[in-house]
């Protein structure tokens, strides 16, 4: 650009969606940066974190494709960092670090680091990297313990603050939060890669400031903002004006076998191109960890609006500009303070499925059925006898079931997604990281609800203990509400979890639990698949034989849920002719 200091009141389509691809390519790069150069296998791995661009009012103007249950809470925080460091505050060299979920934050783990932007001496943006550090100090190893007295017992909070002061650290802070963790060498790694990925962030803004001007820049974010807000309106006013309903349960809080199952509640107001969801009715707040600050609920409402535009739209702000959301106060998505919520990702799954449930009654043609609402997270703390060192990892995780079946098209099995989108830790890791060794890992037969497509199968694992003690939080749900289908779609089964001690009989578990393991203990998870969708006895012939060749369904659920009979005399033999479908009248 010639003149950058010409007022500019829009961009030219062309160069909109240069900058658009620019701020993107930024936000993605942020993202790799952070991956390659962190420490714990939970983000190297499992890629439990997020990268973001703000604008210097505080608004997301782009994010990187990664954890869309980060999306509220960027979307809060953003503001909130403006808010406490604006002009005038904020230098450069600065960079801000927070946690505190009562305060814009998710959980305890999640620890956000920001620095601002700055291009010509002008503060022009923000960038932010989000982490789930492995373990962040409180009661149990992994700071997720499910029965804490409250929140100051689940570990290291941290009020936005500064952590590099014009370009000097904050030792004092950076040395209180290393003795605040059980694995410093983890969060200084970690912290060091959020860091990096910032300046990276900062650096490719700063060279679209230079190349374009601040004036056309700052129009483009604006406008980008707008034109997200313009296309999630236009989708929303393709679902009819109206009410509607959908309820889901959590097993229970946790607390004890017989705890009461706790609903979650939402109701979706459709008017024009809005949308205002309330979760009036949804349990209240309980004394165990599963509670949500509504910065991290409103994140799965989001993620679902999210869904609507797809790729067609910006990944910002703007295209949240059309919801509202009512939670109630002390309610589980919603507690009042000091309530407990570090291991809130149990209840929040269950509000991705009510918000999707409650789209499916509007827009059925576009919903899945429920997911299998969950991510076995297992976090164990131990300490290694050779050398007295803290090691505090997760197991296998986080490994989800399988997704819903979609309008036409079959759910996947065994995957990160809804509003995770994480990958699975190795078994490998596993072992290198903890004294295990797994037994089995594999598809679970049948986990899968029927439907005329199916839904994307769960899996069974099992592992033992094998040296010292190990101090595990397990936290599981659905083993008392199944995934629920739709269209005639059936649900999926419920979840067990099975602790094996090594001197005595087969224990049932509780879906959240905190236990000891001891060497030769195995502890065995079956997790749930999802629903099915559409009438099971509609299903295509060869895609039940397929399913039965490949072990995913039964012979007897092949006949009495799809009402298909298998008549084979090898699996080299089989073919759809040899499949005699078995119908009644009332069949469905």
């Amino acid at each position: 650009m010639e003149n950058h200091n010409v007022r500019v009141s829009e961009v030219d389509a062309v160069t909109l969606q240069v900058l658009q691809g620019q701020l993107s390519a930024a936000a993605e790069e942020m993202q790799i940066t952070l991956l390659k150069s962190s420490y714990s296998s939970i983000v190297t791995e499992s890629q439990d974190a997020t990268s973001a661009i703000f604008d210097k009012h505080g608004a997301t103007v782009a994010q990187a494709v990664a954890i869309p249950i980060h999306l509220g809470v960027l979307a809060e925080l953003g503001k909130r960092f403006a808010a406490s460091f604006p002009e005038g505050v904020a230098r450069p060299g600065d960079v801000y670090v927070m946690n505190d979920p009562y305060a814009g934050g998710t959980h305890l783990p999640d620890l956000a680091v920001a620095s601002p932007v700055f291009a010509g001496g002008e503060l022009v943006a923000y960038v932010v990297t989000m982490t789930h550090h492995q373990d962040v100090g409180g009661s149990v190893p992994g700071s997720t313990a499910i029965k804490v007295f409250d929140h100051f017992a689940e570990g290291l909070r941290i009020p936005m603050c500064k952590l590099y002061d014009g370009g000097e650290r904050n030792e004092a802070l950076f040395a209180m939060m290393l003795s605040n963790t059980r694995t410093p060498s983890n969060m200084r790694g970690d912290l060091n890669a959020q860091i990096s990925g910032c300046m990276t962030g900062a650096g490719r803004v700063v060279e679209m400031f230079e190349k374009w001007g601040a004036p056309v820049v700052n129009a483009a974010m604006q406008q980008l903002l707008d034109y997200a807000e313009k296309l999630t309106r236009l989708e929303i006013e393709r679902i009819p004006d109206g009410q509607y309903h959908f309820t889901d349960y959590l097993d229970d809080d946790g607390s004890s076998p017989d705890a009461e199952p706790l609903p979650v509640v939402c109701c979706m107001t459709v008017k024009g191109s809005s949308l205002h969801f309330d979760f009036t009715g949804t349990a209240d707040q309980v004394s165990t960890a599963i509670n949500n600050v509504p910065y991290s609920a409103v994140s799965a409402v989001y993620y679902v609006v999210r869904t609507l535009t797809g790729d067609q739209a910006p990944n910002n702000d703007g295209g949240y500009r059309p919801v509202t959301c009512h939670m109630p106060e002390g309610s589980l998505i919603n507690p009042r303070f000091p309530a407990p919520i570090n291991a809130r990702a149990v209840s929040l799954r269950r509000v991705v499925d009510v918000v999707l449930g409650v789209m499916a009654q509007a827009i059925p043609e576009r919903m899945p059925a429920a997911n299998c609402g969950q991510s076995s997270l297992i976090h164990v703390g131990t300490t290694r006898s050779a050398t007295g060192e803290r090691v505090v990892a997760t197991v296998g995780g986080p490994w989800m079931g399988g997704m819903g079946a979609r309008p036409g098209k079959d759910g996947v099995d065994v995957t990160d997604h809804d509003a995770s989108n994480v990958f699975h830790l190795s078994v490998e890791v596993s072992e290198a990281e903890l004294p295990i060794q797994f037994k089995t890992v594999q598809l679970w037969t049948d986990s899968g609800g029927a439907g005329k497509y199916r839904g994307g199968l769960g899996y069974h694992c099992e592992f033992t203990w094998l040296e010292g003690e190990g101090m595990a939080t397990v936290r599981r749900d659905r083993h008392k509400f199944a995934p629920w289908g739709l269209d005639g779609g059936l649900p999926g089964p419920h979840c067990r979890t099975v602790l094996q001690p090594s001197d005595g009989d087969e224990l049932p578990l509780m879906s959240k639990v905190q236990l000891v393991l001891k060497p030769g203990d195995t502890l065995k998870l079956w997790t749930t698949g999802s629903g099915g969708h559409g009438d099971p006895r509609e299903r295509e012939l060869d895609r039940v034989l397929d399913d039965v060749i490949d072990g995913k369904v039964s012979e007897e659920a092949a006949e009495s849920l799809y009402g298909v009979h298998i008549d084979r005399t090898s699996i080299e033999g089989s073919s759809a002719q040899q499949l005699r479908p078995r119908r009644v009248a009332n069949a469905g």
